[in-house]
């Protein structure tokens, strides 16, 4: 088994209601699903967060989109119109969740290094177009 940061197996997606985030993870390739789901507990990404989210952690699964949605209950400070937070509608909460650490097969770690950062081969970099 190898670890990989959950950027290389999936994406995600976040927004607010209220004082709750959500954040949905969607694999890239359906057949990573289930690594997700064994993965990414409630427990676990609460844990990653940390004091971030005060309340409880809910997982939701959706196995025909191959996505993951959790609700992170008290993770506003009251809200989009009552925090004096920097993000009180949670977008930045998808981003740190990407960089959680997920155990995977060996030839799946190999299989999706450097995805979800990198270009595909052959994409110019943008630092390499020319203006």
């Amino acid at each position: 088994m190898a670890r990989v940061q959950l950027v290389h197996v999936a994406h995600t997606r976040s927004g607010d209601k209220g004082d709750t985030a959500n954040v949905g993870v969607i694999a890239y390739d359906s057949e990573h699903y289930d690594l997700l789901c064994s993965q990414l507990t409630a427990d676990r990404v609460k844990a990653h967060f940390g004091s971030m989210v005060r309340g409880d952690v809910e997982r939701f699964e959706l196995p025909n989109l191959g996505a993951l949605n959790f609700l992170l209950h008290g993770a506003l400070g009251g809200g989009g119109t009552m925090s004096l937070m920097n993000d009180a509608q949670g977008k930045v909460f998808s981003t740190a969740l990407l960089r959680i650490e997920i155990e995977v097969p060996d030839e799946v770690a190999h299989a999706v290094q450097g995805r979800g950062r990198m270009p595909a081969d052959g994409a110019m970099r943008r630092s390499e177009r020319t203006p």
